[in-house]
């Protein structure tokens, strides 16, 4: 029965979300609704609950393959189509937003980015960025570059005295 509500779901929040999009079954039961043209994909999949659905979504990229989700959700299916489609409209402007700068090696190389505690530690990066601390030049990164200075100098020095 969830089945295939669940898929009346994702056909009538596809035809809401874009005019060309493309809707198909995943391995896990889950629905998969892919906006080529937007270069954006939402996923549909039972939830812990019993009337809720995990909402998650991500974007497409070069080639036609799917970046991790960057972003998710626990809907009530009960709660509607509208309701659905404003959640789905949320989580695909959070992609677009990270789409826009560039993934971290981590997740570039296959971590998953669409957990609520990678999207709190997203927001505390970007809150450090705004604070004019940057990634690379913490106190440490300072103390780090002189010792290795330092130790260039000393090889240089010792060099030079031993011939």
């Amino acid at each position: 029965m969830v089945g295939a509500q669940l898929r009346d779901t994702a056909q009538e929040l596809a035809a809401v979300l874009w005019r060309e999009h493309t809707v198909y079954r995943e391995r896990s039961g889950g629905m998969v609704i892919r906006g080529e043209h937007v270069r954006r994909w939402i996923s549909l999949a039972p939830a812990g609950g019993r009337d809720e659905i995990l909402v998650r979504a991500g974007r497409i990229l070069d080639g036609g393959t799917t970046a991790p989700a960057r972003s998710e959700a626990v809907v009530p299916l009960s709660a509607g189509t509208g309701v659905l489609a404003a959640t789905c409209r949320r989580l695909l402007a959070d992609a677009a937003a990270d789409g826009a700068r560039p993934a971290p090696d981590r997740e570039a190389a296959g971590g998953s980015g669409g957990s609520r505690k990678s999207r709190k530690s997203r927001k505390a990066r970007k809150a450090a960025r705004r604070n004019g601390r940057g990634r690379h030049t913490g106190f440490s990164s300072w103390v780090i570059l002189v010792c290795v200075v330092g130790v260039i100098a000393l090889f240089a020095y010792s060099s030079a005295m031993h011939g």
